[in-house]
């Protein structure tokens, strides 16, 4: 099965359509459908999240947050993990984190479903490395291999032992080897 494309509107057309499960984009004037996140993409999500936020959150760097809607630049996407530095998230007054993301995230993560268009999720990095992102990764867990993309920068292939960049201000080291060894659960 491959992402349903469908008629093109406008931004402010889509942000007034309901929200969809899963989640629907907004890029280049087209509506495309997210695939259902199966196991092994939850499983990655989920531990990557929790890896960011154990050295970032408590010490007020940054915060990772999966499944954020992140709308700007004529573009509403949701990557697998959006990643904010702490001085850069729209806190509400009250302190609390805010229902709309009217901005890029520093660092956008993405996990390959098998029935995922990997032109278009490169699209959708590259899109956002463009208006601010710092940092993007597109892991492809049959290749056990994560292509990583820096502004102004060719992207790089990161597999095996190789140590993958992160924002420099997260302490923060893993391996592709590391980051995929969250896929055994039992081990």
């Amino acid at each position: 099965m491959t992402q349903a494309v469908v008629k093109s509107l406008s931004l402010d057309e889509f942000l007034a359509l309901p929200e969809t499960e899963p989640a629907s984009e907004f890029m280049d004037g087209e509506v495309i459908k997210k695939p259902m996140p199966k196991g092994r993409h939850s499983r990655l999500q989920g531990s990557l999240t929790t890896a960011i936020n154990e050295v970032a959150e408590r010490s007020r760097i940054a915060l990772a947050l999966p499944e954020l809607r992140c709308t700007f630049s004529n573009r509403s996407i949701v990557p697998d993990i959006a990643v904010f530095t702490w001085d850069r998230i729209p806190f509400t007054n009250s302190g609390e984190i805010p229902d709309d993301f009217l901005l890029s995230p520093d660092w956008m993560i993405e996990v390959l479903s098998p029935d995922q268009s990997p032109i278009k999720v490169i699209n959708k990095i590259l899109s956002a490395l463009k208006v601010g992102t710092r940092l993007g990764w597109l892991l492809a867990p049959d290749d056990r291999s994560i292509l990583t993309f820096r502004p102004g920068q060719a992207p790089e292939l990161v597999e095996g032992d190789d140590r993958l960049p992160v924002l420099p201000e997260i302490p923060l080291e893993l391996s592709a080897n590391q980051v995929f060894s969250f896929l055994v659960v039992n081990g």
